[in-house]
Formats: structure tokens, C-alpha cells, sequence
């Protein structure tokens, strides 16, 4: 995965006010913890960030006044109705260092032949990774899955230097039989009348 570069300022301010004040000129507020330092309070441009989240796992290195530091996403607050990022949570790390995150689950792949449906009961997996080689996704096969048939976390091959954390049992895809519409009443009764004409 590709380091994304951003510059960023060391903030001051805190509280509401100087929040919005940071929003209006287009940036966001942030903070930076891990290994034991204090946090740093930063304040990021706003597009260039929008745009570094849209990669799930996005390995960012943050310009803090000279001072290069990689860090990855932890949270991310926005806003309910526009969309918009109101703050961000960063999680410094290290090259080498191990990190746990959650990695999208992408299925490939046509079921067996039939009424079949296909039920994501996990959209996730949580691995443990190295942090500068963060897989967006991981890739399962439902070819020729049918009613019944299910996936476990266990059966998912990772991308090596990948370790499961979530429960290696745990149902992460299942197949399902397609539930046929009961006719309603009125349709029945329909049925009912046509049969004694």
C-alpha cells in the first residue's frame, strides 16, 4: 500500500469555536496518539483527506512541522447530514509495527444454479497486519456455493504477513434459499373464485 502525503499544523486552539473555525477555511481538526507520546493535536486540509479515507486502511504520512510521522486512520467523526469530516482520531505507527484492522470482505464468484441468496454476515474481518502493508480487501470465491453452504473466517485465505483476529469460527458468508411470496388474502380468494366459475 502506498504512503498518501499531508501536510499538516500543529493546533492550539481547542473547543468548539476554534473547531469551526478550522472547518470553515476547509481543514479538520485532529489528533495523533500511540507509543506512549503525548498527543498531538493537528489540524489537516480537508479535500486531501476526504480523499485519502476514500482507500479503506489509508497508511498516511502527516508532515508535522518538519517532522515526518505515519499514522493510519482510528476514527473518523462526520457529519450526520452533509457528510462532511468533523474530526479524525490517528494512530501513530511504526515500519514494521504490527497494527489490528479491519478489512473489507469482497466476494467474486455466481452460486449454484437455483434460488439461491447470498447473506454477508460479516462485511469485515479484524487481521492483525504489518502497518505499512495494510490490505484493503480480501477476495472470497461463492462459486458454486448452495442452500446451506456456508464461509468461516478460518476458510478465508489472507495475504501472508496476515494473521486473523476475528474468531476463526465466526460465519462470514452464508447461502440462502430464496423465500417465496405467500399469496395474500385477496389473491387467494381470487384463486378460490376462478376454481368455481
Amino acid at each position: 500500500m502506498a504512503e498518501l502525503k499531508i501536510a499538516s499544523e500543529t493546533r492550539t486552539e481547542f473547543g468548539k469555536g476554534a473547531a469551526r473555525r478550522i472547518r470553515r477555511a476547509d481543514k479538520v481538526p485532529g489528533v495523533v496518539y500511540g507509543h506512549g507520546a503525548e498527543p498531538v493535536h493537528v489540524t489537516l486540509p480537508g479535500h486531501d483527506l476526504m480523499m485519502a479515507l476514500k482507500t479503506a486502511n489509508v497508511l498516511l504520512s502527516l508532515d508535522i512541522e518538519g517532522r515526518n510521522e505515519l499514522v493510519i486512520p482510528k476514527a473518523v467523526q462526520r457529519d450526520p447530514l452533509k457528510g462532511f469530516i468533523e474530526h479524525v482520531d490517528l494512530l501513530a505507527v511504526k515500519r514494521g509495527e504490527k497494527v489490528t484492522v479491519e478489512i473489507n470482505i469482497l466476494t467474486e464468484g455466481e452460486l449454484a444454479p437455483g434460488q439461491n441468496l447470498l447473506e454477508h454476515v460479516l462485511n469485515t474481518l479484524s487481521v492483525e497486519t504489518e502497518a505499512t502493508h495494510i490490505p484493503e480487501s480480501v477476495t472470497v470465491s461463492v462459486e458454486g456455493l448452495a442452500t446451506g453452504d456456508s464461509v468461516l473466517a478460518k476458510d478465508i485465505t489472507l495475504p501472508s504477513g496476515t494473521t486473523l483476529v476475528t474468531d476463526e469460527d465466526a460465519v462470514v458468508l452464508q447461502v440462502l434459499a430464496a423465500q417465496a411470496e405467500e399469496p395474500t388474502e385477496e389473491s387467494a380468494e381470487d384463486a378460490e373464485e376462478s376454481a368455481e366459475a
